[in-house]
């Protein structure tokens, strides 16, 4: 009798916990396949210090096959759900349209920029979710300080030497914290800079204080650190619209910038929408087994999955990782009972405290419910971070000292072109192909600005 075959979509964290799990629960029993556009899991917490030059980017990227031996990978991006048929289609790198047939089906696509119809946005902003837009930052953000230093225009000037960041959760906080380390260490090294105007980050949202989400505490943290540091907090603001000179802010106040950072969350992968099943906010409606209703050899987890919270009756869980990696686990368990092997699980989960990385030897964190800041703030998150990552500790370690002893590098390689990171891209994993009639590979000519 042949094995079944289990297809896991999505190698984010809860894909990989799912994949990881059902090897050791397999046993050789199935055939496990993995289907992502990259070779690699993307340990995504880290891409701000990608981003500012810590971390070089082959430490925060965990090759697949290394990581799940037995795993079978199918490079590529899913893009069409037969339900009736069992069936998967995908697209490979070479642009190949391929299928291939599952018994069991996990769905894990994860999630794309969140989108608000505001004039400019799209045009002129760049996301943070993947590896090319962060190496695209990290060369933009070079870029914009070395064209400052060049030019004796005061306004265009000051207008290089600003950044914004919209949206003040997660992801958005810890770019605007490390940016402002980034580039006073970058003006530094320029003569006409240094000394001068600092480079001026701004993190807006429309929520009345940072980290909207988290407790309290961790909000005054994150705060007093982003004062203390210069990052200028304009809660209750947004923008209104974007230009390629500036943006102009909900309270009417224009900013003359080249950079606009767009960290306001997140949306379902357009999949999901498109297998016409129950939705909740966008997301793909599952039992409290992580089973698709109607579909039992159907399941999600993850960003993409609307799981009940059991400490939330009536709510969804959180697009978090620490919610991924435990709804990966039970998705594992009940697929395995689903072909005889133990009983299903309901999902639960235990919150272990958040950590917000904020730079240098600051953090906010509360691990089990206790509050933390400075030094101890910095240990424990880096610590998490450590124990929480599939693989490269020790790279990551070495690199970390590195950066506390020696300058950090500030160099643009261009490998990625503002093309190919719009924000409107439905696979931020990968870069965007270029336009039609606009050179492709090897094309050196200047970049365009966000």
């Amino acid at each position: 009798m042949s094995r079944p075959r289990i297809v896991i979509v999505g190698a984010g964290f809860a894909g990989l916990t799912t994949a990881r799990r059902l090897c050791r629960l397999a046993r050789g029993a199935a055939e496990i396949v993995l289907v992502n556009p990259t070779d690699y899991f993307l340990y995504v917490p880290l891409l701000p210090e990608v981003a500012t030059g810590i971390l070089e980017p082959r430490r925060v990227a965990l090759p697949l096959t290394g990581t799940l031996p037995g795993v079978r990978l199918v490079l590529g991006e899913a893009d069409a759900i037969d339900l009736d048929r069992h069936r998967v289609g995908w697209t490979d790198p070479e642009g190949n349209h391929r299928a291939l047939g599952y018994d069991r089906l996990v769905l894990a696509v994860g999630s794309v920029n969140k989108l608000l119809p505001i004039p400019g946005v799209v045009e002129h902003a760049h996301g943070f979710r993947g590896m090319p837009e962060a190496l695209y930052l990290r060369d933009h953000i070079t870029r914009q300080i070395e064209l400052a230093d060049a030019t004796d225009d005061g306004r265009e000037r000051a207008a290089r030497c600003t950044f914004v960041v919209v949206g003040a959760g997660y992801t958005g906080t810890e770019v605007a914290a490390h940016g402002q380390l980034f580039t006073d260490a970058l003006a530094r090294r320029h003569p006409r800079l240094d000394g001068g105007e600092r480079p001026r980050w701004l993190l807006l949202d429309l929520a009345p204080r940072v980290l909207p989400e988290l407790h309290p505490r961790m909000s005054q943290t994150a705060s007093r650190v982003l004062a203390r540091r210069g990052v200028e907090v304009l809660t209750g603001t947004s923008v209104a619209e974007a230009t390629k000179d500036g943006v102009r802010l909900t309270d009417d106040r224009f900013v003359p910038t080249r950079s606009l950072i767009w960290c306001v969350g997140a949306r379902p992968d357009p999949l999901v929408a498109d297998l016409g099943l129950a939705t909740e906010k966008g997301r793909l409606i599952v039992d409290e087994y992580l089973n698709v209703p109607g579909h039992p050899e159907v399941f999600a987890c993850g960003d993409a999955a609307a799981v009940p919270d059991p400490a939330r009756p009536g709510e969804i869980a959180p697009m978090t990782a620490q919610h991924a990696v435990r709804q990966g686990r039970a998705a594992a368990h009940n697929i395995a009972a689903s072909h005889g092997h133990g009983t299903r699980r309901p999902y639960t989960h235990r919150d272990l405290g958040f950590v917000v990385d904020l730079g240098g030897t600051q953090a906010a964190a509360n691990p089990f419910k206790v509050p933390l800041s400075g030094l101890a703030a910095g240990a424990v998150t880096r610590g998490y971070h450590l124990l929480a990552m599939p693989g490269n500790r020790v790279r990551v370690a070495v690199d970390w000292l590195f950066d506390a002893l020696l300058p950090r590098q500030g160099v643009q390689l261009g490998l990625v072109r503002a093309h190919a990171v719009p924000l409107e891209h439905t696979a931020p994993e990968v870069p965007a192909p270029p336009p039609a009639g606009e050179a492709g590979e090897g094309n050196s000519g200047e970049d365009s600005p966000p």
